[in-house]
């Protein structure tokens, strides 16, 4: 991708877009954001790091896939990828969330597509939701006897993924009041919870620096707390998921702008995970 608009990815902007901001910004390149992660887990906390990557990517409406060749109507996307590392004692956990929406929210004000992976030395549960016309799909593959593998609907409600995009992309749409939410998908596997639409509240709190927007969930017992720049491009600056199986927060630390990660993957290229306070890999 290069570090100008594309050209392919600028017929897909609708005309309000092309002289804003969220063009010049969100289609130069990625950002990376490394933040403290402090994951609440078996009852304790365990220090870690987690990585926000945000870049935009043409995505097929039909097949909710990138798209890569060919025809097919579509639409400009701002991607999160979310990961999360960190141990618990002896052994560790990955875990990744992926979620597209599109940039163009008058046209499409729900995200298209939202999947997470768990990875530790137990197993790997993987799920994705799918946007369709009525409300979302749910496929759920998992190695718990409790959960085993799924496939089926949720009615049609915002998901708790897709509100960390529309803080970057427009907080003034944040949902606010009582609405139903589905929540985020790595809380609702960590606490074994079937995925469903739930009775929720949004508060966006807004002040000269920083912005906070609270997501509670009064029969869950949970809240989620966004910590943002007020002014665009509304930077990340922490976060904290509080439930009674504890309390998960994390604070940016490193932030890398316009990067073309996916070109630097050479040996010589481990050196710049220093840029975002991370070790490179030994040789």
């Amino acid at each position: 991708m290069p570090r100008t608009l594309p050209l392919a990815l600028l017929a897909l902007l609708p005309v309000s877009l092309l002289a804003d901001p969220v063009r010049d910004f969100w289609f130069s390149g990625a950002e990376i954001n490394r933040y403290a992660l402090d994951q609440s887990r078996y009852g304790g906390n365990h220090p870690g790091h987690a990585e926000f990557i945000f870049v935009t990517e043409p995505f097929l409406l039909d097949e909710q896939v990138k798209h890569e060749r060919g025809s097919g109507e579509r639409t400009a996307v701002l991607k999160l990828n979310a990961l999360r590392t960190f141990n618990t004692g002896i052994y560790s956990y990955r875990t990744m969330t992926s979620t597209f929406k599109p940039v163009d929210l008058d046209e499409h004000p729900h995200a298209l597509k939202s999947t997470t992976s768990v990875q530790d030395w137990c197993g790997q549960v993987f799920q994705q939701i799918n946007r369709r016309d009525d409300g979302w799909r749910l496929r759920l593959f998992s190695y718990f006897q409790g959960e085993g593998d799924r496939d089926q609907s949720l009615p049609d409600a915002w998901l708790e993924d897709e509100l960390w995009l529309l803080v970057r992309l427009d907080p003034s749409r944040l949902p606010e009041g009582a609405f139903k939410a589905i929540p985020g998908a790595l809380a609702s596997r960590f606490a074994h919870r079937p995925l469903q639409a739930e009775a929720a509240e949004g508060k966006l709190f807004v002040d000269s620096g920083t912005s906070l927007y609270a997501l509670r969930y009064p029969e869950l017992d949970r809240r989620l707390e966004i910590e943002f720049d007020t002014d665009f491009p509304h930077i990340i600056r922490a976060w904290k998921e509080i439930s009674p199986q504890g309390t998960t927060a994390a604070v940016l630390e490193d932030r890398i702008m316009n990067s073309l990660y996916w070109e630097e993957n050479r040996p010589s290229d481990r050196s710049k995970r220093k840029a975002l306070g991370l070790e490179p890999v030994s040789d």
